[in-house]
Parts: structure tokens; sequence; C-alpha cells
């Protein structure tokens, strides 16, 4: 299993000068590469091999247009062409569905605009961790490191990327065998609801105490005063009387008056 460890990078003003020529001639290389096979399609051709692009490059470092290319890690240039080896293998088994995920779009053309630029150094590159803290890099030289934790291994590449924000970056590969984890005891999760308060792993349902529908039923009990315990008062009575209410009409000159009187 591989894993990446990533670390902030602090290079000097001159090996940002050659990084910045290392990232330029990996970005030619690539665009070299991708040129030459788009050629090739549109003639006929058939398809370049990656070991006919790598000739090619060997053959271009000796001409004078691309003697530049020999200031730079030789690694450097054959990762570039490994990364779009790789780019046209995804593209390739994305187009026969034999890759899982998305749709992978051909390779595209790569800009000194980029937001991101890397360059890749494996273990034929000899670069190495110092003693210091250091990682010293071929043609470029020992670059600071801000080491947040140790590395369990020794790597077997290195990344150096820059961001948009022009920041550097070194990504560490290393080759780990996976340990089990130790064994634990049985373990219940637990899912709270409204429904029920909780309902366990194993198929168990807590019901839920539901404490205000609980307060708002009237206790047995309670008082006669209780909302719940008053009884209705019969029609025509005063309140605290246990009898109706009699009315008594008087004689009066436009016609009769009535009023109420307690029964005796």
């Amino acid at each position: 299993m591989q894993l990446r460890y990533n670390y902030r990078l602090y290079p000097a003003l001159e090996q940002q000068q050659a990084l910045a020529r290392a990232f330029g001639c990996a970005r030619i290389v690539f665009n070299d590469g991708l040129r030459a096979r788009h050629e090739a399609r549109e003639a006929g051709l058939p398809y370049l091999t990656d070991a006919e692009l790598s000739a090619r490059l060997t053959a271009a470092k000796a001409t004078p247009e691309r003697a530049w290319l020999t200031e730079v890690s030789s690694v450097v240039l054959q990762q570039a062409l490994a990364d779009l080896n790789t780019a046209y293998r995804n593209f390739f088994a994305s187009r026969k569905r034999k890759r899982r995920g998305p749709k992978v779009a051909k390779p595209r053309f790569r800009s000194r605009k980029d937001h991101r630029q890397a360059i890749r150094f494996t273990a034929n590159a000899r670069f190495k961790v110092l003693g210091n803290g250091k990682l010293r890099l071929p043609k470029i030289g020992d670059i600071p490191v801000r080491w947040s934790r140790s590395l369990p291994c020794e790597p077997s590449s290195v990344t150096v990327i820059r961001d948009a924000a022009g920041r550097y970056f070194a990504s560490f590969v290393i080759e780990t065998t996976p340990s089990p984890l130790p064994e634990t005891g049985p373990e219940t999760g637990i899912d709270l609801g409204l429904k029920h308060f909780a309902v366990l792993s194993d198929g168990r349902k807590i019901p839920s105490p539901r404490f205000l529908r609980r307060a708002e039923k009237p206790s047995s009990a309670g008082s006669g005063n209780c909302p719940a315990k008053r009884k209705a008062r019969p029609t025509g009575t005063r309140p605290g009387s246990r009898s109706p209410v009699r009315t008594r009409e008087w004689p009066t000159h436009g016609g009769t008056s009535t009023t109420n009187s307690p029964r005796r």
C-alpha cells in the first residue's frame, strides 16, 4: 500500500529559479510527446509507443533547439513522459469502460499559466533527505523542509509542487504493509430519533420518555377545582347553588316584569 506525506518547502531564490527551469522543461517534454502523437494520428501513422517517445526525447536533447533540456535531471523528463502515457492509458480505459468513475478526457497541452506546476523525482534520481532536515534534489540543491512529522520509512519518490499562491510542497510516496487493527469487544451503534428515543444496532428500540405529554395529563389524585374534574353547571343555576332559579312576574303599567328569586 502506498501512502503520501506532504511537507512545506522553503527554497532560496536560486533554487526557485532552478525549480522553474525544471517545471518548464517537464512541460515542454510533455507537450512535445502529445504533439507527436497528434501528428501521427492525423497522418494515419501507428500509435507512438512509450519507447518511441523516450527515444525521441534522447535525440532531441542532442539538437541545438533542445540542448537546454540537459540542464535538468533526466529523471524529471522521463517522468513527464510517464505522466503522458498514464493519461493516455486512463483515457483509453475510460472509452472502453474498463475504468470506474467518471469519464476521462483526452490529454491536453500544459501551459506555463497553469495554477499547479509539478515535477517528480524517483529513486533513480538519487534524491536524499539529509540529516539536517533538508531535501537534496539533483541539479537544484538542498532545500529546507518544514517537517510536521517524520517519515516512517525511506520514500520511493518525491513530487515537488508549486501552487497558485507560489508555495512549494514536497509529496513523498512510501510503501507500507497494512497491519491489522487490534481486536475489540462487541460494540453497539445508537441512532437517536423522534418516534423512538434510541434504536440500537441489534434491533432493540428504547421508547421516548415523553416528559411533556406526561406533564400535560391531569393527576388522578387532583382536587375538584381541576379543570378536568369540574362538572358542568345546569342551565339557569347560580354559582354555588344546587337548585335552579325561579322567576316571579310583577304587574306593571306597561306590562309585566320578571325578577329572580331564590327558592326557599
